[in-house]
C-alpha cells in the first residue's frame, strides 16, 4: 500500500530537515568588538603617529570588526615617557614608541637603539632581535623591572642625523658645554664628548630650540625634523651619526590584555606587525627623500657630512660608556655579549656580499668632481 504525502506531512518533513543541517552546520560566533586604547609617544601631527595608525589600521581591517584599536597621540592620556608604566598599569590597552625612552629602568633597554650596534644597521638589529636572542632577553628584563607587558619591535628606522644647529661643528672641542638634545645612551654618549644634554620628548624639542634652553637637537628623520617644525628655528643640519644608527620601533600590550584574546587574533597582531615593518620602511623611505629634497630647496636648510673626527670620537666615547655600563648591570653585559656574537658574522656577511651602491649611483647622476649632472 502507497503512502500518501500531504501538504502538511511534506511540510514537517522539509522542517525536520532544515533542522537537522543546522544541528551539523557549524556555529558562527557573533563576538562583540574588543577594543584597545592606544597611546603613541608622539605629536599628533609626527610621521611615526601616522605609523602607529598604519599599524592599528592593519589589524583593524583583517580582525574585521572583533578587535579594535584607537590611537592616541603623545599625552593624551599620560606624557611619553610614561608609556611603559601606563600600558604595565592598564591605564593604556598598548602603546607605540621606542625601547630607548625606558632605559632609565634598566640602562640595558638603551642597547635597542642607542650606539652603533657594533656595526649593525636597523634591519639586522631587528634581525638580532628575533633571530639572535634579543627578544628573549627584552622580556627577562621586562620581568626582571615589573613591567607586565607584551613587546613586539618593528619597523627599522634610517640612520639619524647628528642633529639640528644653529652653527655646525667642525670637531670634537666644539660640543663642550653644547646645551644638546637626545635620548637614550646616547645621552651618556654625548655627555662623554663635553655636552651638556636634556632628553626631552619629541613634542618640546623645536620650543626649547627657538627659546634658546637648548643649542642643538636630533630627533630622527627627515620628515619628522620637517614636520616638528626644525627648519623654522635652525639652518644647519648635520648627516650621519653612531648615537642611533639602528633604532627600531616598539608596538607595546598590557599582557593581560593581550592573553585574553583569542589565538586568532593574536595571529593578526604578529602579522600585522611583520607587515606593518615592512610597509614602515617602503615609505619611510619614499617620504624622507622626498622631504630631503624639500629641506634643501624649498626650506633651504644647509646640510652638512659629520665629520670622521667627530664618528672616531662617537664610538670612543660609546666604548667608554659601555664599559662602565657593564660593570653596573649584569643585563647590560648579557645584552652586549649578544649583540656583539650575532654582529661579528652577520656585519661580516653583508660587508662581503654587497655591492657598494654608491658606484652605481654616482655613475647615472654625478660628474667625476661630485657635482650634480
Amino acid at each position: 500500500m502507497s503512502e500518501m504525502k500531504t501538504p502538511r506531512r511534506r511540510g514537517l518533513l522539509k522542517g525536520a530537515a532544515v533542522a537537522a543541517g543546522a544541528m551539523s552546520a557549524p556555529m558562527v560566533s557573533m563576538a562583540q568588538t574588543t577594543s584597545f586604547r592606544f597611546q603613541s609617544t608622539w605629536p599628533a601631527k609626527d610621521l611615526f603617529h601616522e605609523f602607529a595608525n598604519d599599524f592599528a589600521k592593519k589589524v583593524n581591517d583583517m580582525a574585521g570588526g572583533r578587535l579594535k584599536i584607537e590611537v592616541l597621540p603623545s599625552g593624551a592620556v599620560v606624557p611619553a615617557f610614561q608609556l611603559l608604566e601606563a600600558v604595565n598599569k592598564g591605564t593604556l590597552d598598548g602603546g607605540h614608541g621606542v625601547v630607548a625612552y625606558h632605559y632609565g629602568k634598566n640602562s640595558a633597554l638603551a642597547l635597542w637603539g642607542s650606539g652603533p650596534a657594533f656595526g649593525m644597521d636597523p634591519n639586522m638589529v631587528l634581525s638580532w632581535h628575533y633571530y639572535g636572542g634579543g627578544r628573549a632577553l627584552l622580556d627577562e628584563i621586562y620581568k626582571s623591572i615589573n613591567m607586565d607587558v607584551v613587546s613586539y619591535l618593528y619597523g627599522p628606522q634610517p640612520c639619524q642625523p647628528l642633529g639640528w644647529f644653529k652653527k655646525p661643528v667642525a670637531n670634537v672641542a666644539q660640543f663642550k658645554g653644547l646645551k644638546y638634545r637626545t635620548v637614550g645612551l646616547a645621552v651618556d654618549m654625548f655627555k662623554e664628548l663635553g655636552a651638556s644634554v636634556n632628553p626631552l620628548p619629541g613634542g618640546e624639542i623645536v620650543p626649547a630650540l627657538d627659546r634658546g634652553l637648548i643649542d642643538a637637537a636630533e630627533f630622527n628623520n627627515a620628515s619628522s625634523d620637517r614636520i616638528l617644525g626644525f627648519p623654522d628655528v635652525a639652518k644647519n643640519c648635520m648627516l650621519q651619526s653612531f648615537h642611533q644608527s639602528g633604532e627600531q620601533f616598539e608596538i607595546l600590550f598590557n599582557k593581560t590584555k593581550y592573553n585574553a584574546l583569542p589565538a586568532d587574533l593574536k595571529a593578526i597582531i604578529d602579522y600585522a606587525v611583520q607587515a606593518a615593518s615592512a610597509d614602515e620602511s617602503w615609505k619611510l623611505i619614499d617620504r624622507n627623500s622626498k622631504d630631503y629634497i624639500e629641506l634643501k630647496t624649498k626650506d633651504k636648510i644647509a646640510f652638512y657630512k659629520t665629520p670622521d673626527s667627530i664618528l672616531r670620537a662617537q664610538l670612543e666615547a660609546w666604548d667608554k660608556v659601555v664599559a662602565a655600563k657593564s660593570k653596573e648591570n649584569p643585563f647590560f653585559q648579557k645584552v652586549l655579549a649578544s649583540q656583539r656574537a650575532f654582529a661579528e658574522r652577520a656585519v661580516q656577511w653583508q660587508n662581503d656580499y654587497f655591492v657598494d651602491y654608491k658606484m652605481a649611483f654616482n655613475r647615472y647622476f654625478r660628474q667625476a668632481g661630485g657635482k650634480k649632472t
